[in-house]
């Protein structure tokens, strides 16, 4: 859980840092006005002006497309002005710290601001520093926590099966290193899954005290059986070294989900990855492309969750 205070003294959200702690009803609030958000206007996107006036600097210290533009493109739909940050382009480099920064930033009226970086320390110490009527966003810190990514596979799950509670949810992979599968985790935990999985060859299985309440399978067919929702996370060359995995074909071999695997979960499950995926490492193309497929709902569905989130905490 975040030291820093997510919420206003009125209850409502100022700073989305991680999902840990956040109270059931205001998750689903998010969510639920997310669907507005969802709703294409013929053939065109939602849009809106909530945001009018407002600026949203967007800051990423590490390389990331889905993630990015979809805050952009978020901000922009309801009406805010956007600066992006090249934060390897920009005098951080020159040995400008990264609250030197914001506060320059701060000078030229940014209302909030959308951080990512491999130190999961550099959100929560922003969101210390900054003005009382400015808001901090996490797009992924560390390997810690992607609150927005956690919502959006909410939202995607609770599209498609109408509800969280009494499914039966597989998570897949790289659990130890991965902030998705701590967000995602947290916000299925939030609405009441009941069985959540971690599935994982053991050297990529996270420590004992984390994900409480999850079970632990160590085989890919065993720890699907009978899955609502099958979530498979990427996985990194140097990750396979550190598992002593040999390569990225016995990985597929033994963890990557095929057809004959997926028919292991139910038949209607759906199959999900936050992305960027390696096809034919973690899941196969047939899969990845197949009609149990919700991944290019999950990039969908990015954009209007992060309205959500922009709205809940810069709207009037």
């Amino acid at each position: 859980m975040s030291a820093i205070p997510q919420l206003r003294n009125d209850g409502s959200l100022r700073h989305l840092l991680t999902l840990e702690g956040l109270p059931r009803a205001l998750i689903e609030r998010l969510l639920e006005r997310a669907v507005h958000w969802s709703r294409p206007l013929g053939a065109t996107a939602a849009r809106g002006t909530a945001l009018a006036g407002r600026t949203v600097a967007v800051m990423f210290a590490e390389p990331s497309t889905r993630t990015r533009v979809s805050f952009e493109l978020a901000a922009r739909r309801i009406g805010a002005e956007v600066a992006v940050i090249e934060v390897q382009l920009s005098s951080r480099l020159k040995g400008e710290s990264v609250l030197d920064t914001v506060a320059t930033l701060e000078s030229m009226h940014v209302d909030a601001f959308v951080l990512r970086d491999a130190d999961a320390t550099v959100p929560d110490l922003v969101a210390t520093h900054v003005a009382p009527h400015v808001s901090v966003l996490s797009g992924g810190a560390g390997s810690v926590t992607h609150p927005t990514q956690g919502l959006l596979d909410a939202f995607t799950v609770l599209q498609r099966k109408g509800r969280i509670e009494d499914l039966s949810i597989a998570i897949v992979g790289d659990v130890r290193h991965s902030r998705v599968a701590r967000s995602s985790w947290q916000a299925f935990a939030a609405l009441g899954a009941g069985d959540v999985r971690l599935v994982a060859p053991a050297g990529l299985m996270p420590d004992a005290g984390e994900f409480p309440g999850c079970s632990r399978h160590h085989a890919l067919e065993s720890g699907i059986a009978d899955c609502d929702v099958v979530m498979m996370l990427r996985i990194q060359k140097e990750r396979m070294v550190e598992a002593a995995i040999p390569g990225a074909e016995d990985y597929f071999a033994h963890w990557g989900l095929t057809r004959e695997r997926l028919r292991k979960a139910r038949p209607d499950a759906l199959v999900m990855h936050p992305g960027p995926m390696n096809r034919g490492v973690e899941i196969a193309s047939e899969v990845a492309d197949g009609p149990q497929s919700v991944i290019r709902d999950q990039v969908r569905n990015g954009v209007a969750v992060r309205m959500a989130v922009l709205e809940a905490v810069l709207g009037s």
